[in-house]
């Protein structure tokens, strides 16, 4: 059987269509399904869908899919312990044979009825971003290795449309923009913790010519935080410690670096929040308020990332700082608590080697006294 009765994400046409490869040809009709009902996965922008006696599940009955139509279908949903069982839909045209995409029994915990009208609001735009990157993993990697990247591709694909949101000033550049890049090819071959993007581009040059094609490459990765915390009472900050790969892997034989507290902002969370969340997780510590520091690209030649950093105004006593970290991230993390005339120090150094780090600090140097006087 080629026709599928879809309850939730994939009623959107845009994002059907995407899946199934734009050119594939589908009978999309409204259809119901009694005795079923829609809820959203806690913690998750998708739904599933439950037995419930008196409920009627709303959605729509699609034909024509195709072995292959199923194949990507599979490989789109199989990974998050979904499973094609047959049911009997009811359109305006009489009772309708389909599958349907039911949940393994107790892996995801429900919330709310979910909502197709605020799922197209609130998550459209940035699951049609992370789905075309999925989708260009089709045939390469199994639906389960899929479900385990996911996330990350919604990481990045926020960062985007966080990017395409923002207004940068034109004071002092150039003024050139996008109209001004001629993109040739691209293509993805990672996409992981981090996803590879490869294009081939030409972009104006400062004479007004074209440059000639040439080739790119760059680690893409999501939007982070950073907040080093700080008492201004106590006058004294708070460091983390852990084990990093990247030192490792350049060759350092100390790969175990002090840094602010960081983490990638969440779809749907603001930098702010993910700042408050990341310090609760990694040094069990909260914010009386936050001071912004900067915003910035801290490798333009070879990442996407951006990072804003932030002073958290913080209470530090003695008993601050201890081990912690998320275990399902694998993190170690020890924090310690310094005084600012050993943290000033120690900043001055060969040891401070973490760039928001060393912005920070330098940052906090210039405002200290403004933040020990609110104080």
């Amino acid at each position: 059987m080629d026709s599928l009765f879809f309850y939730g994400s994939l009623r959107h046409k845009p994002l059907l269509d995407l899946v199934l490869g734009e050119a594939r040809e589908v009978q999309v009709t409204p259809a119901r399904l009694p005795g079923h009902a829609v809820y959203r996965v806690r913690g998750e922008p998708f739904p599933l869908i439950v037995e419930e006696p008196g409920a009627v599940a709303q959605g729509v009955h699609v034909s024509g899919l195709g072995e292959t139509g199923i194949a990507r279908l599979d490989f789109y949903e199989g990974g998050f312990g979904f499973a094609l069982r047959p049911v009997t839909v009811q359109t305006a045209e009489g009772p309708r044979g389909a599958m349907v995409y039911f949940p393994d029994a107790g892996r995801w915990p429900v919330a709310e009825l979910w909502s197709l009208d605020e799922w197209e609001r609130d998550w459209a735009a940035l699951s049609l971003r992370a789905a075309a990157e999925a989708m260009e993993q089709f045939g390469r990697i199994e639906p389960e290795e899929l479900a385990r990247w996911l996330p990350q591709m919604r990481v990045r694909a926020a960062s985007w449309l966080r990017a395409r949101r923002e207004v940068t000033p034109m004071r002092i550049r150039h003024g050139l923009g996008e109209a001004d890049v001629e993109l040739t090819a691209r293509a993805r071959p990672y996409a992981k913790f981090f996803g590879l993007e490869e294009q081939k581009l030409r972009f104006r040059r400062f004479d007004g010519a074209m440059s000639e094609t040439v080739a790119r490459a760059a680690l893409v990765s999501g939007d982070a935080v950073t907040v080093l915390p700080y008492d201004p009472v106590r006058d004294r900050v708070l460091l983390i410690e852990q084990f990093r790969f990247g030192p490792w892997v350049r060759g350092d034989r100390h790969p175990w670096c002090l840094e602010p507290i960081a983490g990638r902002v969440d779809p749907g969370e603001t930098p702010e929040a993910c700042a408050a969340r990341e310090a609760e997780e990694e040094a069990s510590i909260s914010f009386r308020r936050l001071e912004r520091i900067a915003a910035y690209y801290p490798t333009t030649g070879a990442m996407t990332e951006y990072i804003i950093s932030f002073i958290g105004i913080a209470d530090l006593p003695d008993s601050a700082g201890g081990l912690s970290g998320a275990a399902a991230e694998h993190e170690d993390i020890r924090s310690l608590v310094l005084p600012w005339e050993e943290f000033e120090a120690f900043l001055q150094g060969p040891e401070a080697e973490n760039g928001p780090l060393i912005l920070s600090g330098l940052w906090l140097a210039a405002h200290r006294a403004l933040l020990r006087g609110d104080a």
